[in-house]
């Protein structure tokens, strides 16, 4: 499957009022290479492996495979993580048609929040909430691979 999304700095947190959903998530990767990335990740009562590929020109494109699995084996996965858990809080909040996933960053992240939306193609228009910042789609640094390896609060 290819996943099109875009990505964005979020200037206010008036979005927490229009959220019909929250979830506390914890993550991990066992490889962040950018070519192939693997992912674990527990969200709220359910986890998930997932594999992203490295993004096409536009970065707006990539392939994804998820697959559900057990809590307990998404706990023991994240034992063989490398360095870097992330740590956040996700809340959905619609947009029009649309809904974005705004996540707000704790621990080594804290202070970082980014909102995504998956688009069925790189043209598609969408409805963007005042709360919406500058698009950082294709900087590298704002994708969770890049952060639990280099963390916010340790950029300059």
């Amino acid at each position: 499957m290819i996943e099109i999304e875009r990505k964005f700095l979020v200037t206010s947190d008036a979005f927490k009022d229009e959220a019909f959903a929250k979830n506390i998530i914890a993550q991990g990767y066992l490889n962040t290479n950018p070519e192939r990335t693997v992912r674990v990740r527990i969200k709220g009562e359910k986890a998930f492996l997932t594999i992203k590929g490295k993004g096409n020109e536009s970065g707006l494109s990539r392939f994804e495979w998820e697959k559900e699995i057990p809590v307990d084996e998404a706990q023991q996965l994240l034992q063989l993580c490398e360095k870097g858990t992330i740590e956040k809080t996700r809340f959905e909040v619609k947009s029009g048609k649309h809904v974005f996933e705004i996540d707000e960053f704790y621990g080594n992240n804290n202070g970082l929040i980014i909102a995504e939306i998956e688009l069925t193609s790189e043209e598609e228009l969408f409805e963007k909430p005042f709360w919406l910042g500058k698009e950082v789609t294709n900087d590298n640094r704002y994708y969770n691979a890049y952060l639990s390896q280099t963390p916010f609060l340790e950029w300059e």
